[in-house]
């Protein structure tokens, strides 16, 4: 019964992990099954392999040395789209003067592909640092930022009116009602967010970089390394899921701070 209970509560962690593990295996036995061309061996790596590979980079210092640069702009460029993003999009929903001059920008900004903006923040900032941090940010930014105004623009206007008839002030109002009701948009937007700064941190290290794991990964295709690909490609999806499931905890946490705080004001 306890072990019934158990998987009733884990079902669906158990069945995801469960197919992962398989999958793996399925991958590690292709080699004993199937005799691959020269041409195709050359190009294949097995999980054992990439597992070999992380624990070789690891041991010399090299994936720590990536793994530092990548975080820094990550963790930069995020950070400060959150701090740019989410007060921005609150104002916009809010004003609607602020929202006619600023929507035609960030609606333009916001179709343009953020690979067309590199040579630009290259030229500005170099191939150090801060042009990384610059292309995450572009990245993140926006649906952050837009994600935000949509959770403003449509909070319950009713509740507004209620909360404003009893003469409370702008900051009040968002803080009782404009924010509980936009936080399943605001975390939707910086899930959003943490893909798009990935990304950004893999485009910016492709392009005129010489660290981090997105140079790590194109200087190993380039030199046939397989496994090594397979490496920063695995720790960049681990990192996606980290910080996806991090997200959903903090909006678990969030859940309580909803519009039922409106209802008693």
């Amino acid at each position: 019964m306890k072990l019934k209970n158990f998987y009733t509560e884990h079902e669906s962690f158990i069945l995801g992990t469960g197919f992962i593990v398989f999958l793996l295996i399925l991958w590690e036995s292709i080699p004993l099954w199937y005799t691959l061309p020269k041409g195709m061996a050359l190009f294949f790596t097995t999980p054992s392999d990439i597992a070999a590979a992380f624990h070789r980079l690891l041991l010399n210092g090299e994936l720590e040395k990536h793994f530092y640069v990548s975080a820094i702009a990550f963790l930069a460029g995020l950070g400060l789209s959150i701090v740019v993003g989410l007060p921005l999009g609150l104002v916009m929903g809010r004003s609607a003067t602020l929202d006619a001059l600023l929507d035609p920008y960030v609606t333009a900004s916001n179709a343009t592909p953020r690979i067309v903006f590199l040579p630009l923040l290259i030229l500005w900032f170099g191939i150090g640092i801060w042009s990384k941090i610059a292309i995450v940010f572009v990245g993140a930014v926006f649906p952050l930022l837009i994600n935000t105004y949509v959770g403003v623009k449509n909070v319950n206007q009713v509740l507004v009116n209620v909360v404003r008839s009893f003469g409370a002030s702008e900051w009040q109002l968002m803080k009782i009602v404009v924010l509980p009701n936009s936080v399943p948009y605001i975390i939707a937007g910086l899930r959003l967010a943490i893909g798009r700064a990935i990304l950004g941190v893999v485009v910016g290290e492709f392009f005129g970089s010489s660290q981090g794991l997105g140079y790590m990964i194109a200087s190993a295709a380039t030199n046939y390394k397989v496994d090594v690909v397979f490496v920063g490609v695995a720790i960049f999806m681990a990192l996606s899921v980290i910080l996806t499931l991090a997200v959903k905890q903090l909006e678990s946490r969030l859940a309580s701070w909803r519009p039922e705080t409106a209802k008693t004001f």
